[in-house]
Parts: structure tokens; sequence; C-alpha cells
């Protein structure tokens, strides 16, 4: 708590803060830290929290180097405010004292696909406003990438937890074990009276490197490994080809499972790494090791065939021993809905295609998170659905009027 405080009365409370205005949902942090100081905490958890429904979890995740921390005034000469650990305070804080209640009900029904940070966000969103939201999801519990996703280390699951509770006590209906595309179509729910349909479902579906061994039994997809890291056993050495963040989250979970030593073979140099900066640091402390400038040719059972691809050097070919290789070169949609129900197309990327704004092709269905963007931040995914909140409403209001439920 002290070190809390300390943080935030180092804030200089800007005229025109610049943390502000890098951050993707614009939180008012310079308020929020003046209102915490003040100890009005309530209020400035009931502030962050209208604009951010998920405060909580991008307190914890969000890369706060890149967006507010990154662009604190005192980073020229001093350390910068620790805003995520500020806002994880306020948010914990207002979310377990907080009496969320189901609101009047205005009459219009939604229908959220998936249970990620995309439709976390909307379904509050929009069932604050009286909105009867019923959210579908195909696995045994909510939270998409958040549970499935995020190690645990990084995020305490027991937070999804809490969210579900408020989400039922605002009035959602959360549909879990439910797979819509097939069986159950965009047709079918527009037929049940649904008025509006978001399409959040991530992107589940790894990449292929395409090279020969990829089918092997020590060979798997990172996506995958970290949904169920316990039911894997990888052997003591273990190599994770990929950079992003994805990667350094697959490599440290590998590490704490019980491997003794773990790789992240890359192409290129440390500095083109596309993970954050700070999530590079984190691996290597955990004992992570970069194996840079080789380029996976072949997988077999012992290990992984490379080439050598420093273009300072010649070109050569060569071989990392490897009890267990786990592929984490970015994931794309899957496309069951697609397939499966007329009016929606995937781009030349694999992904699901809306305008800036969420708007699909098909009257009255809308999408936005990574299904639409490819794998990017939460905070970034929900700044998307709050476009997209408004968007439906605008919808909404363009139809025949219907009577209110109660």
């Amino acid at each position: 708590m002290q070190h809390i405080i300390n943080s935030a009365q180092t804030c200089l409370d800007c005229k025109k803060p610049k943390c502000q205005k890098w951050c993707p949902v614009n939180t008012p942090i310079a308020e929020m830290i003046r209102l915490f100081l003040a100890g009005d905490i309530k209020e400035a958890g009931e502030k962050v929290f209208n604009n951010n429904p998920l405060s909580i979890i991008c307190s914890l995740v969000c890369p706060h180097e890149k967006h507010c921390e990154g662009h604190c005034v005192l980073n020229k000469k001093h350390t910068p405010v620790n805003v995520g650990g500020i806002e994880n305070y306020i948010s914990t804080y207002y979310m377990n004292y907080k009496e969320f209640e189901k609101p009047e009900q205005n009459g219009r029904n939604i229908a959220i696909i998936g249970s990620g940070p995309a439709g976390i966000s909307l379904a509050m969103i929009m069932a604050m406003k009286g909105y009867n939201v019923t959210m579908f999801e195909a696995q045994e519990k909510i939270g998409g990438v958040l549970r499935f996703g995020i190690p645990d280390f990084r995020l305490d699951k027991t937070i999804l937890d809490t969210i579900e509770e408020k989400l039922l006590k605002i009035g959602v209906k959360i549909k879990k074990n439910s797979m819509i595309g097939k069986n159950i179509t965009l047709c079918d729910l527009q037929r049940d009276g649904f008025d509006a349909i978001f399409i959040g479902t991530g992107v589940w579906r790894p990449k292929k490197l395409g090279i020969k061994g990829e089918s092997l039994g020590n060979v798997h997809f990172a996506i995958d490994y970290l949904k169920t890291p316990k039911s894997y056993n990888l052997g003591k050495k273990v190599v994770v080809v990929g950079a992003g963040n994805v990667a350094m989250d697959v490599a440290r979970t590998a590490i704490r499972s019980g491997a003794h030593e773990v790789q992240v073979m890359y192409r290129k140099d440390e500095e083109q790494m596309p993970a954050e900066r700070i999530e590079k640091e984190h691996a290597k402390i955990d004992g992570v090791k970069f194996n840079l400038f080789k380029s996976p040719l072949e997988f077999t059972e012992e290990g992984i065939k490379y080439e050598t691809t420093n273009p300072d050097e010649e070109k050569t070919q060569g071989f990392e021993d490897a009890d267990s290789i786990l592929i984490a070169i970015s994931q794309t949609a899957r496309d069951l809905i697609v397939k499966n129900n007329a009016g929606l197309s995937l781009g030349e990327n694999g992904l699901l295609e809306s305008d800036e704004d969420g708007r699909t092709a098909r009257e009255g269905v809308f999408a936005s998170g990574d299904v639409v963007t490819g794998a990017r931040t939460v905070v970034e995914a929900v700044n998307f659905s709050k476009k997209v909140a408004v968007a439906i409403e605008e919808y909404i209001d363009t139809l025949p009027p219907k009577n209110k439920a109660s």
C-alpha cells in the first residue's frame, strides 16, 4: 500500500497529461490519482471503471511502458509514476465494494458471441444501459484469451470469476459450452429476437510454419499449450519458435512447469523481436535464453534443423536438441462462423472483415477485438468495443420500436 501512495505522490498532475493521451482508452490518470490522494477512492474507481470496464485487468496486463508510463514526464530524470499499480489498487477496491444491480430493461436483445476482453467489455457497457444481453461462450468458463491465453503468473484468474459475478448481477445471461456457427447460426439468433449480434471470438487458430515435422508428438502450438500447460510433459529442454509476447509467456510458463532449459529461437536479432522490451527482460530474468539468427528448416523428434540468418555471416545449417518444440508465430481467426453464415467474410489476413466501428457486411451483425484486428492488447480490444457499443445503439435506434420488458 505505502509504495502505491509514494508513487502517486510523485505525480505532477500535468495540465495536459501525456499519460492519458497515450492511453488507448484515454484513462483519466491524473484525475484518478488526484482523487485517490484526496481520499475519494470510490469516485476514482467509478471514473476509471466507467471509462474502462476491464480496468482491473488492464492495470495488470497492459504494456504500460508503451502507453501511459512510457510517456510520463518523469521518465526524463526519474522513475515514472506506477500507473498500473495505482489503477489496480483503485480498481480492485471498487470491484469489491461496488454493489452492481440490474438496471431497468429497454426491451432490446443483444447476443454476444465470445467472452474474451471484447465481449466482456461490450456486455458490461450494454447491460448497464438496460439492454438484455446474452453471452455465448464455447468453453466451460468465461474469459477467452484472458483465461486461456495469459499465464496465471501474469493474471490471477479469480478476477475473471469476480467479473462473471458482476455480469450476472447486472442481468447478463451466460451460455457456456455454446459454440455458435454451425448448429446454432446467426439466422437462429435473429429469428429468436436478438436485435443485434456481436462477434468477439478472438484468434484461436495457430499459424503454421509449413515445414516438415509440425505434426510430430513433441511439437505443439503455443496458444494450445497456454490453455492447459499442466497437461503437457515437455521434458527438460524446450525450444520456443517465435519472439512475440506470446512466445515470452510460453517460455516463462515452460520454466515454471519444470523445464530445465528454455530457448527462444528467432531469425533476427533481439532488437527486432516483436515482444515488448519489458517482456523480454522478464523472460531473461526467469532464465530464458535467446537463440538468435536461426530459422527452422525441419522439426524432428530429437530437435530442430535450422539455417543461420545473420546477414553479416555466411549461411550455414545446424541442429538444436530439444525434448519439445513450441510454435509461437501468431494466430488467426477460426472460420466456423463465416463459413456457415451468409453475409460475413474473412480478409486475406484470415480475419473477420468489419469497418472501423465494427459493422460487418451483414446487417445487425458487429465484430471487434482480435477476430478483426489480429492479436492485440486487452486495452485495444476494450477501446474497439466502446466504439462498437455506439454503433450498435445507433443501429438499434433505426429499428421499429418494441415494448419495454420489465
